[in-house]
C-alpha cells in the first residue's frame, strides 16, 4: 500500500475531481480515482476526506489509500501536481503547518522529530512525553507566572503614585514569586543534561595502548566487524564509532588510536584525537592485555572503568573486569557494568529538558531572575529583566523569534510528515 496525504483549502474539490464525488467525512471509502484531464482510471482506492479544523495540520486534509507500486503512485501524483497550486510537500510541511495553525505547540514538534529518530526504548518514551506536552505545560506554567510578576512589577512602576498600590508590599511579594520561580527552573536545569545525551547516545570510549585489544573488543561488543583487526601497533589511526541498543539505551562506542610515543605524525594525531574523546566521553574503557603489562592507563576515575582484556592468554590480575572477546568470558558482565552507568546517567527518558535550545533559553531566564531576586537598584531594570525571563521563556515554547529555527527543525523531517 502506499498513502498520499493532502492539505489544504483546495483538498474538497481536488478529492472530488479525482474521486468523482467527495466522501463522507472521516470514513474510508472505496473510490475509483481518474485523471481528470483524459479520464483514464488510475487506480481503485481507498480515500479519506477529512474536514478542518479537527485535523493535523488544522485544515481541511485527505488521503489517498492506493496499491503501492510504482506506476500507481507515478500515475496519481502526475494527476496531482496538474492542478494549479497542488505541490510536492517539503520534509516536515505537514507538522509545520500544524504549529502555525496552533494544533501543535513548538516542543510537541520537536517530540515528534525525536520520536522518528528514536533508535531505542528510552529514546522513544522521551519523545513521548515531548509530544505529550510535558516541557510545553510546565514551560507555560513558568510563563504565566513569569508575566504575573511582569505585571506586578509594571503597576509598582507606572501607578505608584496611586493610593491603592502598595510598593514596598508588591516589591516583597514580587521577589518571593520571582525567587519560587528561579528555583523551579534552576533545579529543572541541574539534571546533568540527560535529556540531551539520551538523544545522542552515551558515548562509551575504547582506550589502552596498541594492541590492548581495543577493536577486537568493539567487533565483540557490536556484533559485526566494524574494526579492522591486526596484531600490528597503528593499525587503528581514526575513532571507529558504533551504535548500539544496551537494554533499550542508545551506547555509543568508540574505537581510538592506541595510545603510546610515537614519531609518526598521522599516528600521533590520531593519538591527539584518542585524548580528546576520551576527554569529552560518558565512560572510558582504559583496556591493557593481560599478556602484557600494562603501559599507560589511569586509575579509572569517575567516568573510567578499568578492563583486562585477552584473559583467554593470561591470567588477568589486578583491579577491573577481565574480559576475553575470544571466548566472551566477562563480556556480559562489562556490558551489565555499560548499561549500569548508561541508566544511571541518562535515566529511562524522563528528562523535562531534552534539547540544547531549551537549555540556552532557561539559563537565560534564570540569570534574568537572578538579577531581579538580587534586587536591581532602579525598578525599571527589574521589569526589564521580567521581561527578558517572560521572552526567554516563550522562545522554549515558540512564542517568540523561532521563524529561523523553525527551518532548521523542519530541515530534519522527513517528507508527508
Amino acid at each position: 500500500m502506499a498513502v498520499i496525504r493532502l492539505t489544504g483549502p483546495a483538498c474538497e474539490s481536488l478529492l472530488s475531481a479525482l474521486a468523482g464525488t467527495c466522501p463522507p467525512p472521516r470514513r474510508l471509502s472505496l473510490r475509483t480515482l481518474r485523471d481528470p484531464d483524459t479520464g483514464e482510471i488510475l487506480d481503485r482506492a481507498l480515500v479519506a476526506w477529512l474536514p478542518g479544523p479537527a485535523t493535523y495540520t488544522g485544515e481541511d486534509m485527505a488521503e489517498l489509500h492506493l496499491h503501492g507500486g510504482l506506476a500507481v503512485r507515478a500515475g496519481v501524483i502526475r494527476a496531482l501536481s496538474a492542478f494549479p497550486g497542488c505541490r510536492a510537500a517539503e520534509p516536515g510541511a505537514f507538522t509545520r503547518r500544524a504549529v502555525d495553525h496552533g494544533r501543535l505547540g513548538l516542543t510537541e514538534a520537536e517530540g515528534i522529530g525525536d520520536l522518528i529518530d528514536a533508535e531505542t526504548e528510552a529514546q522513544r518514551r522521551q519523545a513521548l512525553r515531548q509530544l505529550d506536552g510535558a516541557l510545553g505545560r510546565q514551560v507555560a506554567e513558568w510563563r504565566t507566572r513569569a508575566i504575573e510578576c511582569l505585571a506586578g512589577a509594571e503597576a509598582a512602576l507606572d501607578f505608584s503614585d496611586e493610593g491603592d498600590v502598595d510598593a514596598a508590599g508588591l516589591d516583597a511579594a514580587l521577589l518571593g514569586k520571582a525567587s519560587a520561580l528561579r528555583d523551579e527552573i534552576a533545579a529543572a536545569l541541574h539534571d546533568d543534561r540527560r535529556g540531551e545525551r539520551l538523544r545522542e547516545g552515551f558515548c562509551v570510549v575504547l582506550a589502552g595502548p596498541p594492541n590492548a585489544g581495543k577493536s577486537t573488543l568493539l567487533n565483540a561488543l557490536s556484533r559485526r566487524e566494524a574494526a579492522i583487526v591486526s596484531d600490528m601497533p597503528g593499525t587503528t589511526r581514526d575513532a571507529i564509532e558504533v551504535r548500539c541498543d544496551l537494554g533499550g539505551l542508545p551506547i555509543l562506542l568508540v574505537d581510538t588510536a592506541g595510545l603510546r610515543e610515537t614519531e609518526d605524525r598521522v599516528e600521533a594525531e590520531g593519538i591527539r584525537r584518542t585524548r580528546a574523546r576520551m576527554a569529552s566521553a560518558d565512560l572510558v574503557l582504559h583496556l591493557s592485555a593481560a599478556d602484557e603489562p600494562a603501559r599507560e592507563r589511569s586509575d579509572g576515575g569517575p567516568s573510567g572503568l578499568l578492563v583486562t582484556t585477552k584473559a583467554d592468554l593470561a591470567e588477568a590480575g589486578g583491579a577491573g573486569l577481565a574480559v576475553s572477546a575470544v571466548t566472551g568470558r566477562g563480556l556480559d558482565h562489562l556490558l551489565d557494568a555499560i548499561e549500569a552507568r548508561a541508566r544511571a546517567d541518562l535515566g529511562g527518558g524522563d528528562a523535562l529538558i531534552t534539547r540544547e535550545r531549551h537549555r540556552d533559553a532557561l539559563t537565560r531566564c534564570v540569570a534574568s531572575l537572578d538579577r531581579v531576586v538580587a534586587g536591581a537598584p532602579l525598578p525599571e531594570l527589574v521589569a526589564e529583566d521580567l521581561r527578558l525571563a517572560v521572552r526567554a521563556l516563550g522562545e522554549v515554547g515558540g512564542h517568540v523569534g523561532v521563524e529561523e529555527m523553525l527551518d532548521r527543525l523542519f530541515a530534519g523531517f522527513c517528507i508527508g510528515k
